[in-house]
C-alpha cells in the first residue's frame, strides 16, 4: 500500500495533536497574576489587629494600618479573613514606631523636608509549612515638605507608608522575597 504524502501529513498532524492533548491533560498549570504563593489546601488567614505601641501615638493608626494588611491580602489571595486564631495562616504583631524627624536640614539649620517613619514587628504563620513562618520588623517612610501643615496631610502621609508596609509584608509572606 502506498502512501501519499497528504495522508502521512495528516497522519503526523494528528499524532502530534493527540500528544499535545494528553500532554496538557497530564499537566498542572497555575497561574497567579500577583506571583503569590498561597497553599492550595489552605482556606482561611487570621490577621490579628496590630496593637500600637509606639511611643508617638496616632489614635487611628492601629485600624488603619490591620485594615490595610487585610485589603491586600483579601485583594491578591483567595483566603478568607477569619476572627480566630486558628487559620491556616496567621498575621500578627505590632507598630513599634511612629516617628517624625527633620531630614533636609538647610544652611540656617532648618529642615525643608521631614519624615514620617512607620514601623512595624510582625510574626507570620503558615501551618502548612513552617519552614516559610518568620518574625521579621518592616519599616518605611514618606518625606514631606516641612512648610506643610503635618495635622491636614497625615491622613495620606500614613495611607502612603501602610500601602509600602502591607505590600513589603505580604511579599515576605505570600511571594517568597
Amino acid at each position: 500500500m502506498v502512501w501519499s504524502r497528504k495522508l502521512v501529513r495528516r497522519a503526523q498532524l494528528a499524532l502530534f495533536l493527540c500528544l499535545t492533548a494528553l500532554t496538557i491533560q497530564s499537566c498542572r498549570v497555575s497561574v497567579s497574576l500577583t506571583g503569590g504563593d498561597v497553599d492550595p489546601r489552605a482556606k482561611t488567614v487570621y490577621i490579628q489587629t496590630f496593637k500600637n505601641n509606639s511611643t508617638l501615638v496616632n489614635p487611628t493608626l492601629s485600624n488603619e494600618f490591620t485594615n490595610a494588611l487585610k485589603d491586600r491580602v483579601q485583594g491578591q489571595t483567595p483566603l478568607t479573613i477569619i476572627n480566630t486564631q486558628n487559620g491556616d495562616y496567621k498575621i500578627e504583631g505590632e507598630i513599634t514606631g511612629y516617628t517624625i524627624s527633620p531630614v533636609a536640614i538647610q544652611g540656617d539649620e532648618t529642615a525643608a523636608m521631614n519624615r514620617l517613619t512607620i514601623s512595624v514587628n510582625v510574626r507570620f504563620t503558615n501551618t502548612f509549612d513552617e519552614t516559610k513562618n518568620f518574625e521579621q520588623s518592616f519599616s518605611r517612610y514618606v518625606d514631606y515638605s516641612s512648610t506643610q501643615n503635618f495635622t491636614s496631610i497625615e491622613s495620606s502621609l500614613v495611607q502612603e507608608v501602610n500601602d509600602a508596609l502591607t505590600e513589603d509584608i505580604f511579599n515576605k509572606a505570600f511571594v517568597n522575597w
